[in-house]
């Protein structure tokens, strides 16, 4: 369940996010997830890629600023209740989200949740012991 997440800091500006996605593209780096959060000045967008430590390399050699993340990746059922159940598990055993995101899969009937916890490792073992599904990078890509 533990993904590699890029959190790229995108300066508000006019082409910039367009540069950013085409360099990465450029360069055969597979996105399955974005996520795009902004204040005035700039933004964070979060990325789940097939390669994120080349990924960083290429946007560093951009000037563009790039952290990479553990982060949770959580099998969902694709219904009503799906993140609820996985949400609620973690809120029962005082794991706060500081983040999350989801999207559809290659898998029918389900999705995947993104979620940055205050404890990721955490999050993940109690995942596992209460039978949440396994996600693996065939899963996303």
């Amino acid at each position: 369940m533990l993904t590699k997440q890029l959190s790229v800091f995108v300066e508000n500006k006019k082409g910039r996010l367009s540069a950013i996605l085409n360099r990465l593209a450029e360069n055969g780096i597979d996105l399955s997830a974005l996520s795009l959060a902004d204040t005035s000045e700039f933004g964070v967008l979060r990325l789940i890629v097939n390669d994120p430590d080349k990924a960083k390399i290429i946007l560093n050699e951009e000037g563009v600023i790039v952290k990479i993340t553990d982060v949770l990746a959580v099998e969902l059922d694709d219904a009503p209740g799906g993140a609820a159940k996985v949400i609620e598990l973690l809120y029962q055993n005082d794991i706060s989200v500081e983040y999350m995101y989801a999207f559809d899969t290659k898998i029918t009937g389900k999705a995947l949740m993104v979620a940055k916890t205050a404890d990721v490792k955490a999050a993940n073992d109690l995942l596992i012991a209460n039978g949440i599904e396994d996600v693996t990078a065939k899963d996303i890509f």
